[in-house]
């Protein structure tokens, strides 16, 4: 498995710890940046970790921002990517479950390195169900 990281100013020191975790359980990933604290547009890195999503550059992607809710509302603007907030890892798995997310989006003001960490796993290591009637609520999502 390969994935996309990105985060703006919000997110660079949770993002460090995510990468930390990868690091130590050999998940392949790319940083798209921010690459430091210094105030940054995070629609920006959105769309990059999501383009990098729908081209198959990466299997899955990581985004934080400050609160994690505009960079999953700029994620999911583009077309084939099911970008989820989640804060907790109950909403981890049912997002992958459910409805077979390939961005997970997180606080970095809002969650700590610690459970963003079991969030991280938990959404990496669930896989979709493939059950019809979740396969067809994605079908109807992406009309």
């Amino acid at each position: 498995m390969k994935v996309a990281l990105g985060c703006d100013h919000g997110g660079f020191e949770l993002k460090q710890e995510v990468i930390k975790y990868l690091k130590e359980n050999n998940i392949e990933f790319e940083d798209y940046g921010c690459y430091n604290t210094d105030s940054v547009d995070y629609p920006v890195y959105a769309k990059l970790v999501a383009n990098a999503v729908v081209e198959k550059k990466a299997d899955r992607g990581i985004l934080i921002c400050g609160t994690g809710i505009g960079i999953s509302i700029a994620a999911n603007k583009v077309k084939g990517i099911r970008a989820a907030l989640c804060h907790d890892c109950f909403s981890a798995e049912a997002t992958r479950l459910h409805n077979d997310a390939n961005i997970l989006a997180m606080g970095g003001r809002v969650v700590g390195p610690g459970l963003a960490v079991k969030i991280v796993d938990t959404f990496l290591n669930t896989e979709f169900s493939n059950d019809e009637r979740h396969i067809r609520r994605i079908s109807m999502i992406e009309e």
